[in-house]
């Protein structure tokens, strides 16, 4: 994990480059997150990778390091209902944009997790497996991960039949007993295939 996609964008004159990642978008409910954050050059950050490699305790403690050496971050929130009105693609755009939008400090450039931001009119790069290419990417992945986990464990205590604490709304084990047995709660995504299958309505919520 290093600074090479940065630091090829800085050579052409930007320098608040802005990395972007989601999460949540394979998730059976709960919200899509996307985060955007703005990295000070020089900070060090040795412990920042993908997301998905680290532990829960090992996100936080980087979260804090993000957070403390960033320029800018910001979060977008896409909430179920809106990921089955306009499908999950649509739905990861959209809370990336917000994201965007939330940075206290404007971007020159964006580097994302294999999207592209059309309707944003800055030089992009859209990364494939962009979370273990570009440190700033990684550091995105974080606090979106963070930041999701926390909205998921508050809704675990209105909803704790889906254990969402536990398993952050994705297609468990438990989760999707706890499916089969109760029907879907109005933080569940009514389009999604292991939802949609299950034999009771949203009605009654």
């Amino acid at each position: 994990m290093d600074w090479t996609h940065e630091d090829a964008l800085r050579r052409q004159g930007y320098r608040r480059i802005a990395g972007i990642d989601e999460v949540g978008r394979g998730s059976l409910a709960g919200p899509v997150v996307a985060a955007a954050v703005i990295l000070g050059r020089s900070r060090r950050l040795e412990g920042v990778r993908d997301s998905k490699l680290l532990s829960e305790r090992g996100r936080r403690r980087e979260f804090a390091e993000v957070a403390l050496g960033a320029v800018a971050y910001g979060f977008g929130v896409v909430d179920a209902a809106t990921v089955d009105r306009i499908n999950v693609l649509e739905a990861t755009r959209s809370a990336m944009r917000s994201a965007v939008e939330a940075l206290s400090e404007p971007p020159d450039a964006l580097l994302i997790d294999a999207l592209e931001l059309p309707e944003i009119p800055l030089p992009q790069r859209a990364l494939v497996h962009g979370d273990r290419r570009s440190l700033s990417i990684a550091a995105a992945s974080i606090l979106a991960k963070v930041f999701r986990d926390e909205m998921m464990k508050e809704f675990d205590s209105f909803y704790p039949a889906y254990r969402f604490a536990r398993n952050k709304g994705y297609g468990t084990a438990d989760h999707c007993r706890a499916l089969r047995a109760s029907g879907p709660s109005p933080l569940h995504r009514l389009t999604f295939r292991r939802v949609l299958l299950t034999p009771h309505a949203r009605e009654g919520f």
